[in-house]
């Protein structure tokens, strides 16, 4: 176990100090530091240095992001010094205001306490950290079906929702295992945007909203063979995210009829290809109701732009790009974009983000 530890760990070390412009004698003496921790140990610490490049590269390496153009923008914060919940769930707080930013959205990542020994991992028992309930009716579901295993985990620690279609879902924590600790997201504290439509103010009488920052916190961060349990992480929205998937999936909002009948398209037959010009018209409206609240979005077009300059980086870098493809084109007119004429090797590297079971 320790030699794998230390294999992996030299191979970051390596990699990141030749990054950094490091000595050959610098590094030799961090790897012979880091070799008798491990010994002494069984693991051993990254330097804050190490972590701010070893989160960046997860985010360079991580196959299913198509914006990974602006990796080296990431802002790292270390709280890997908190161990209670009281000051994990403001830090969360942190990470949310710095990130949304009145809506000019800024790339973050807060990273917690490593794995250990014994066992006092720190865990972000929600997916993201701003996220809408779902609840199981008899009428059928209400909200985010999504959310529907979390939001009865939530109601048995003893959170209750108002039951609307949006009600945002309480944040929660667990350190080793001690009880888990949750607590209601400050109102202010997350900024909406209220879905309306420049040319059909039909469709701003549906009432939908979407939360403004994707802020993942259920993923692993793995770097040098250590394990981050608890590392939330978020960039912008791609506008397909919200207008082609969470508010257009059948099993998600399902809001395409409502759009269709809000803008007026006969339903009657697939033919009419009414969905098609639903999913277009829901698209224009998040994208632009995005705009003008002032939250930073980006288009699949431009998004497909960016990916492309990403590309040709990496080449002049003398990396090999690797990605997931069916993740990588858009869920809307993907055949318009150069993603979707491509291949791309799916090779996971590390530093990188891994999915983990969930805690409850």
């Amino acid at each position: 176990m320790r030699e794998n530890i230390y294999t992996e760990a030299a191979q970051f070390i390596s990699d990141c100090h030749q990054k950094l412009g490091k000595t050959k004698i610098e590094t030799e003496r961090r790897l012979q530091s880091v070799e008798q921790e491990i010994a002494q140990t069984g693991t051993y610490k990254h330097t804050e240095e190490e972590l701010v490049h070893g989160a960046k590269m997860a985010w360079r390496n991580s196959n299913r992001c198509i914006g990974r153009l602006f990796w080296d923008r990431l802002h790292v914060i270390d709280a890997r010094d908190l161990e209670k919940e009281e000051t994990i769930m403001e830090a969360l707080f942190e990470h949310i205001q710095f990130a949304t930013n009145q809506g000019k959205i800024r790339p973050t990542i807060t990273i917690f306490k490593q794995e250990t020994i014994d066992g006092r991992n720190v865990r972000i028992w929600n997916h993201q950290l701003i996220r809408y309930a779902g609840y199981q009716t008899e009428e059928g579901i209400i909200g985010d079906s999504s959310s529907i295993a979390f939001t009865k985990a939530c109601q048995k620690l003893g959170w209750t929702g108002k039951g609307t279609e949006f009600d945002l879902l309480p944040l929660v924590v667990q350190v080793g295992s001690q009880e888990p600790y949750w607590t209601d997201l400050p109102t202010d504290l997350v900024k909406e945007v209220s879905i309306n439509h420049p040319d059909y103010p039909e469709v701003n009488e549906l009432g939908i909203t979407w939360y403004a920052v994707p802020i993942i916190s259920d993923m692993r961060l793995e770097i040098g063979g250590i394990n981050y349990e608890a590392a939330p992480f978020n960039g912008w929205y791609m506008g397909t995210e919200i207008g082609a998937r969470n508010l257009a999936d059948v099993h998600r909002y399902n809001c395409l009829p409502k759009i269709a009948k809000a803008i007026g398209l006969d339903t009657s037959s697939n033919a009419s290809l009414w969905k098609d010009k639903a999913l277009v018209e829901l698209n224009v409206a998040v994208l632009d109701s995005f705009k003008r609240a002032g939250v930073n979005i980006v288009d699949h077009h431009t998004a497909a732009q960016q990916f492309h300059a990403f590309e040709q980086k990496e080449a002049a870098n003398g990396r090999d790009v690797t990605g997931r493809w069916s993740w990588l084109i858009p869920p809307v007119s993907p055949a318009s974009t150069h993603v979707f004429h491509n291949k791309y090797n799916d090779e996971v590297k590390t530093p990188n983000y891994f999915y983990q079971p969930a805690p409850y």
